[in-house]
């Protein structure tokens, strides 16, 4: 009973919150806080699925910029999670294919996140070069989720190197985002559905002491050991000694 209402009070509560932002959206569009005052909103229905999301960002990381963040891709949940670890002059890179989602995907492309065709290796490219050109004109941060897609309870997947790329193209510095993990713990019939821990990490610049495959698979363990210190705090906070 309680996951049915919990999907009918989303369902409009989404319908009502993109609505608002596409006005917002249509008044200021591609604005460089667009993609962040999304994300706060969406961030808002962890809330109503029982879910406690605590975040931990550095002073560097709120007052720096830009940055290329990188955050794991667990599920869907994403949506409404990690979003919260989102900073303001930020976008993000989707596929094209985005925009043709009623609602969410024309809000995805209003709020000016950077579209590629992963079908078109050329236009990718050509996205990609473009995309640097944004961060370097704009001062844009970009985030990312190098895995590609969503790892559904697999660990965490090989990464893929566009995001460090792009790292090196513009010379700034990465930003890991860590997020706990979160795979069948969410169950709409139940009012709790615990705490997701993110944290943000202090920004890390590349340097030549390691090529793009190397920096990727450095990032990869960095992120790799953070969650599992997060994961152990998250154990301790629901089931203290």
């Amino acid at each position: 009973m309680l996951a049915i209402l919990r999907i009918v009070i989303l369902f409009f509560y989404f319908i009502g919150i993109n609505i608002a932002l596409i006005a917002m959206c249509l008044v200021r569009p591609f604005h460089r806080n667009n993609v962040y005052a999304a994300a706060m909103v969406y961030g808002s229905m962890s809330r109503i699925m029982g879910l406690k999301v605590k975040l931990e960002v550095p002073e560097s990381v709120k007052k720096g910029g830009p940055y290329v963040l990188i955050c794991n891709h667990q599920n869907s949940f994403d949506l409404v999670t990690v979003c919260l670890a989102s900073q303001k002059g930020m976008v993000t890179v989707g596929k094209k294919s985005l925009k043709w989602i009623p609602i969410f995907g024309w809000l995805y492309w209003l709020t000016g996140n950077i579209l590629i065709d992963r079908q078109n290796k050329g236009k990718a490219h050509d996205t990609l070069k473009a995309t640097v050109e944004k961060i370097k004109q704009r001062r844009l941060s970009v985030w990312f989720f190098p895995e590609g897609t969503r790892s559904y309870g697999r660990g965490l997947l090989p990464f893929k190197t566009g995001a460090f790329r792009i790292a090196q193209a513009t010379n700034e510095p990465v930003v890991t985002v860590c997020a706990s993990n979160l795979h069948n713990k969410v169950n709409l019939n139940r009012w709790d559905n615990g705490t997701l821990l993110i944290k943000v990490c202090e920004p890390e610049s590349m340097d030549d002491s390691k090529d793009i495959k190397g920096w990727a698979e450095y990032f990869r363990d960095k992120m790799k050991k953070e969650i599992q210190v997060l994961d152990a705090r998250v154990e301790e906070l629901e089931n203290p000694r």
